[in-house]
């Protein structure tokens, strides 16, 4: 992935499994829980490019969220509050080699970054 792709999207639901099927029936994704992030299914679209999660719903988290790859979090943070924009999560690590964020544009849409890689 490059500066700037779509690299992940979560999609809040209430009940995993319900959901799952949901989604298998639907589109044929792969869906399976990953060691680590139990209670977090990450699917996987045919074309094996796209993928994400069924993250749990909560009151702050109640429509799908993307996430972009950036270069480094604090530098797009930085920006997105230039911009206009405010920041919803500061920087938080996913593993030794990677880490996400979120951001609100002027607008109210949320965002998610995503800095480094998920392979160690």
């Amino acid at each position: 992935m490059a500066h700037g792709d779509i690299t992940h999207i979560d999609i809040p639901v209430s009940d995993t499994e319900r959901a799952a099927a949901f989604y298998r029936s639907l589109f044929g994704w792969q869906i399976a829980e990953v060691p680590g992030y139990e209670g977090y299914p990450m699917w996987r679209a045919p074309n094996q490019i796209s993928g994400g999660g069924l993250a749990p719903r909560s009151d702050d988290f109640t429509q799908p969220r993307s996430y972009v790859e950036v270069d480094s979090i604090d530098d797009a943070l930085a920006a997105a509050k230039a911009a206009g924009g405010k920041v919803l999560m500061e920087r938080q690590q996913i593993s030794e080699t990677s880490w996400w964020a979120a951001v609100e544009d002027p607008d109210g849409n949320r965002i998610g970054l995503y800095e480094g890689t998920t392979e160690t």
